[in-house]
């Protein structure tokens, strides 16, 4: 049986740095900062505190519910804090924690990655579709 090779420029990683505790981890850090609205909020947030509202505006395709929900985990994984004050009506600001910030780095990496890489996994996408549907058209004849 010929050796394993490496795919061109894909270093290969020795088969013993799988650690479950570390995959469990990793998948729970990505089960927050790995969903788009997440993602989103960071970035947003990454120009400095805004109030609930602001947020909602900057990110227009969230919902009211989902803005919440996300905004929840985010505070309770220790990457945004909320502040009230006391006014009427009630003032909340969120602003990024440094845990928060220091997430800024990958997120916006992320995003300059898939600006980057857009059209290539679109037409890449195209090609694998065609290849599909003429596999089907070959399997129905």
């Amino acid at each position: 049986m010929p050796p394993k090779r490496a795919q061109e420029r894909t270093p290969v990683l020795p088969s013993n740095l799988h650690v479950p505790e570390d995959c469990r981890a990793i998948s729970e850090v990505l089960d927050r900062v790995g969903d788009k609205w997440s993602v989103l909020i960071v970035a947003t947030l990454g120009d400095g505190p805004k109030r609930f509202n602001e947020l909602r505006r900057a990110i227009a395709s969230i919902s009211q519910r989902m803005l919440t929900l996300t905004l929840r985990g985010l505070e309770r994984d220790g990457l945004v804090t909320r502040t009230m004050f006391p006014t009427i009506p009630p003032r909340v600001d969120y602003e990024l924690t440094a845990l928060g910030c220091s997430l800024l780095t990958p997120v916006n990496a992320l995003g300059a990655w898939a600006r980057q890489n857009r059209q290539q996994i679109q037409q890449a996408r195209a090609r694998f579709d065609a290849a599909e549907a003429r596999r089907a058209k070959a399997v129905a004849t």
